[in-house]
């Protein structure tokens, strides 16, 4: 077996090719986007590059078979003098065969000692948690956009090497069958009948306005948290504009406390029903089946990409007057069967109460790991 850098356009082909080879058979399987893997690695669209770096690798056979791929990589911002400087390895995959994992994994440790890192998570993302982040150990079944999918065989190949289990990441999913209407109605009329408290849906035409109130909410809602990074305004706006071809304006809702920006729940159409068609390619024709499928196929989900409200503001309602919104708003939509939400680490158990309470059921389980060297 060879191990290669990633260095030339060629590379980069094979690297995002490992995958469709790997999966040709697998019908859960959903290519995710080639730019959206690109964008991760470039240092003109992921601002981590800004304080730290990145390497790739693929893994080919004795007959130049590509066999497996993974990248490493680490952003100084995140080290301390109270912990081991962390980095992470993450877009792994590899055939069923623990010599091959274990030249890359081998590889991608060896890089970042050469770094003077000392520990490792993963399989995780070189960016937000949101996205290819976490190792699916349950609910093998159709991945949402941006959610890593792998087989079952990835956990032993992972725990064989030396990977503990850091956090366990969970995704719920509920139907309108299995919301809970009548608790949460009765829960939500006291903040949805108080005057200091208002609630409205994103507007696309007022993006400015509410990429300000985003900023506000967010900045103070994760402030406390050790990785915490501020969220810019270019960021948010870049970020909504992009959601545009996915978003329904109803199905992202703000809450105000006061006229101060106190909470959000933001949901996207579960596009991976749309992108399945397109094996990760985005070209012209790509883009007029997104379209035709966006409007005609059955795209009868949305996922919950994001939910947070300012600490001052927790535990006073806004959390279930927001979730009465959006159930609202979505009864308005009848092509949408069902919302998923995700994801939620054991270190949130608040949100695990309160997606239970919904009627929510799990649905997939990833877990994080860590490799101390």
């Amino acid at each position: 077996m060879k191990i290669i850098p990633v260095s030339a356009s060629a590379h980069i082909r094979d690297f995002l090719d490992v995958p469709r080879k790997l999966y040709k058979n697998d019908p859960n399987w959903v290519s995710a986007l080639d730019n959206d893997i690109e964008d991760v690695f470039n240092p003109q669209t992921n601002v981590l590059f800004s304080d730290g770096e990145a390497q790739r690798w693929i893994l080919k056979s004795e007959n130049g078979q590509l066999i497996g791929r993974i990248a490493a990589f680490f952003n100084r911002k995140f080290f301390n003098d109270k912990e081991a400087k962390t980095g992470g390895m993450g877009f792994f995959e590899c055939i069923n065969d623990s010599n091959a994992a274990k030249i890359l994994f081998d590889t991608a440790k060896d890089w970042l000692v050469s770094k003077g890192i000392q520990q490792a998570d993963g399989p995780i993302n070189f960016g937000e948690k949101d996205k290819f982040w976490g190792l699916l150990v349950d609910g093998f079944k159709n991945p949402s956009y941006q959610e890593n999918y792998n087989p079952p065989y990835y956990k032993e190949l992972f725990e064989g090497y030396g990977f503990k289990l850091h956090t366990e990441q969970t995704t719920s999913e509920i139907t309108y069958a299995d919301f809970n209407y009548e608790r949460f109605s009765r829960l939500s009329s006291r903040v949805l009948n108080n005057p200091a408290y208002k609630f409205e849906h994103f507007k696309m035409a007022e993006l400015e306005r509410f990429a300000g109130d985003f900023i506000h909410i967010y900045n103070l809602a994760w402030a406390s948290r050790k990785d915490f990074v501020p969220i810019t305004r270019e960021r948010i706006e870049t970020t909504l504009r992009s959601l545009k071809p996915i978003l329904l304006e109803d199905a992202i809702w703000f809450a105000y406390a006061n006229d101060e920006p106190a909470g959000f729940y933001v949901n996207v159409i579960d596009v991976n029903q749309i992108f399945k068609h397109l094996k990760g390619k985005m070209g012209i024709l790509d883009k007029l089946k997104f379209l035709w499928f966006r409007q005609f196929g059955d795209v009868n989900r949305v996922r919950g990409i994001v939910f947070g409200v300012i600490p001052r503001y927790q535990n006073l309602g806004i959390e279930t007057g927001m979730i009465m919104k959006f159930y609202e708003s979505m009864r308005k939509h009848p092509k949408l069967k069902s919302a998923e939400l995700s994801w939620i680490g054991d270190f949130n158990p608040k949100m695990h109460s309160l997606f239970h309470s919904l009627g929510a059921k799990t649905s997939k389980i990833h877990y994080t790991y860590r490799l101390i060297f």
